[in-house]
């Protein structure tokens, strides 16, 4: 759940010739309007299909439809394998005499194959599935010698660990903060484990992000820093990183 004030996981990747946007979770569009005129997005990626991490491609798609600022092309989007069956879900829900495009009339929707990178303007994402309650995809995404790395939502993983190697910057969620829940499944990370990967990957600087509104972000920065002898910064709505 969003913290107080705050948004659903979003992440802007900006490059001399590309605007990426890393998920849509509730709330993060009117968030993304004080970082970038949303005309300037050359695409949408979707980690998976958990309501935190897509419902606001609802409201985009209003404002798209119907804003006084409308794009003259359909923004590509891109969700997950098996991820396009869970947006006609969506859009059944949200509009019981929704059209068949109601998404589609103004997102480019396509489905990315975690095998292959997909390009946008200068920049070149690559995807690994990450150790989570269902089907999710790590994304890398590299420009110019400089790299990113969104763990997405993920236990512990090697594959994510082999997609950060040697990031700029590793986004890695601390969905269990400080402690791990033994009652759950292994679908998150603590800020701790999240240091481990970081240490593992060899990266450059750790965000920890995805975490609970119950834990001091200084104490998950900590905890991070145990493992991890780099960088480390705990996520708050608006923090840019230049690379």
């Amino acid at each position: 759940m969003p913290r107080p004030g705050g948004a659903s996981s979003a992440y802007l990747v900006r490059s001399g010739a590309a605007a990426i946007l890393l998920d849509a979770g509730t709330g993060s569009f009117a968030k993304l309007a004080l970082a970038i005129d949303y005309r300037q997005l050359g695409a949408i990626v979707i980690s998976h299909m958990h309501s935190d991490h897509f419902f606001d491609l609802v409201p985009f798609r209003y404002t798209l439809k119907y804003g006084h600022l409308p794009l003259q092309r359909r923004l590509s989007l891109w969700l997950p394998p098996g991820g396009r069956n869970r947006l006609d879900a969506l859009r059944h829900a949200v509009s019981v005499d929704a059209a068949a495009d109601f998404f589609e009339s103004v997102f480019d929707v396509r489905e990315y194959e975690a095998s292959d990178p997909l390009i946008v303007g200068d920049v070149t994402l690559r995807f690994r599935r990450t150790h989570h309650f269902v089907e999710t995809y790590a994304a890398r995404a590299d420009c110019n010698g400089a790299s990113i790395t969104y763990s997405a939502d993920t236990g512990p993983c090697d594959a994510v660990v082999d997609l950060a190697r040697g990031a700029s910057v590793f986004l890695c969620e601390a969905g269990f903060g400080l402690q791990r829940d033994e009652a759950a499944q292994s679908g998150h990370c603590t800020a701790e484990e999240a240091g481990e990967m970081a240490q593992q990957a060899g990266v450059t600087r750790l965000v920890l992000t995805h975490y609970p509104a119950a834990f001091q972000p200084q104490a998950l920065v900590d905890a991070a820093k145990r493992r991890f002898a780099g960088s480390v910064v705990a996520a708050q709505d608006g923090l840019t990183q230049e690379l």
